[in-house]
């Protein structure tokens, strides 16, 4: 699952790129530079979030559910 996830990441990451690439091309990379500052500060309130994973309890065998 995790491969799925790193994979979509960088997919949309690659998609992106090319479209912000294309956007400066257009217009100018002044244009682009403007709101991309935004997507980074919209990103760093997620290392504030709660961990939802339940509790380990001491003694307790690891299950491996996927």
């Amino acid at each position: 699952m995790s491969g799925f996830l790193f994979g979509f990441a960088f997919g949309l990451g690659g998609i992106g790129s090319t479209l912000l690439g294309k956007l400066a091309e257009i217009t100018s990379i002044n244009f682009v530079y403007q709101p991309s500052w935004f997507l980074s500060v919209v990103g760093i309130p997620s290392a504030f979030l709660p961990n939802l994973s339940p509790p380990k309890i001491a003694g307790t065998p690891q299950s491996h559910e996927t």
